[in-house]
């Protein structure tokens, strides 16, 4: 515990030295016939009630400095300040994402499921950002508005279904659709991540051109590339991922592009996004003064209280 004005403590012994500075005073004695309210409270002088008084006075002025000296104790917050960033998760949710080439447990789970999995805890753990979701397939739409309730971000993204979107691919609408929405934020730091598991082929304009104009907005994009087969090694392989493409939109947009094959590296990958874009979760609790001052005021009311009875009594 500590005091806000400390200072002030030094008003504690003031009764004391007023007592002590001052003058004695001269009193003249004289024979007098007191009225009987009077003689009664001379003969309460020795009354040990009365003798209380003094104390009750001096625990008042006690117990009054102290609370404005700001009497108060250092607390941890549970509120995480904002970090003045958002980001925009833009999800594919083409029909590739259904084919079953990824492991968790021991077990054969759909890209989506692993991207689910990951991206959900990703977004679980980002408190203190604001988060959206995009959700992409042959049209793009939001899920979920820019909002610092991360959980029901997380739950959005496991509620998504291959096909409420389409079975298609348009990259460069759900990138479109994202920066549109960042480019009204007056957030400092706004980020897109892409995460995607084909080839554009449903977009009305190229994705590199999307990607060209979220950086004419400040935004950075970084990109995913998910899916063991990519256009790169193997050309004709169905269900590929344009990792090219994928590689120039985050250039364009001074973002990372991340190669994903496996659910490792999807994990290492959440992770890199938390040292490229620093999660707030992670930083010193805010601390705060949580102010006493109101029990040595109330205190001291008590005793004013008591005391101020107490002399109706002796007066009647």
């Amino acid at each position: 515990m500590s005091f806000a004005v400390p200072w002030l403590l030094i008003l504690l012994p003031l009764p004391l030295a007023i007592r002590w500075l001052s003058p004695p005073l001269a009193i003249r004695r004289a024979a007098l016939i007191l009225p009987a309210h009077l003689d009664r409270a001379a003969r309460n002088v020795g009354n040990p009630r009365i003798r209380q008084g003094p104390w009750l006075v001096a625990l008042a002025w006690v117990m009054l400095v102290v609370a404005m000296a700001g009497p108060r104790t250092e607390a941890i917050s549970d509120i995480i300040p904002a970090s003045g960033r958002d980001i925009v998760l833009a999800l594919d949710l083409s029909g590739s994402m259904m084919k079953e080439d990824f492991r968790l447990d021991d077990q054969p789970v759909s890209r989506l499921e692993a991207v689910k999995r990951t991206a959900s805890a990703f977004v679980a753990a980002r408190r203190g950002d604001r988060i959206g979701l995009v959700i992409f397939g042959e049209r793009a739409y939001f899920a979920s508005p820019l909002t610092f309730d991360v959980d029901a971000v997380a739950r959005a993204i496991e509620e998504a279904q291959i096909g409420i979107s389409g079975r298609g691919t348009a990259i460069s609408d759900g990138l479109g659709l994202a920066t549109r929405r960042l480019a009204r934020s007056e957030a400092p730091t706004r980020v897109i991540v892409l995460l995607s598991d084909g080839v554009d082929t449903s977009g009305n304009v190229p994705a590199i051109e999307a990607a060209k104009l979220a950086a004419s907005h400040g935004i950075r994009v970084h990109s995913i590339a998910l899916g063991p087969e990519d256009l790169e090694n193997q050309p004709a392989a169905r269900d590929a991922v344009d990792v090219a493409t994928l590689r120039d939109i985050a250039a364009a947009a001074g973002g990372e592009n991340f190669r994903v094959r496996t659910t490792g590296d999807l994990q290492r990958m959440a992770a890199t996004l938390d040292r490229l874009e620093p999660n707030p979760s992670s930083r010193p609790p805010m601390r705060y003064w949580k102010s006493l001052w109101i029990w040595p005021a109330a205190l001291a009311l008590a005793c004013l209280t008591l005391l101020a009875v107490r002399r109706r009594g002796w007066a009647g």
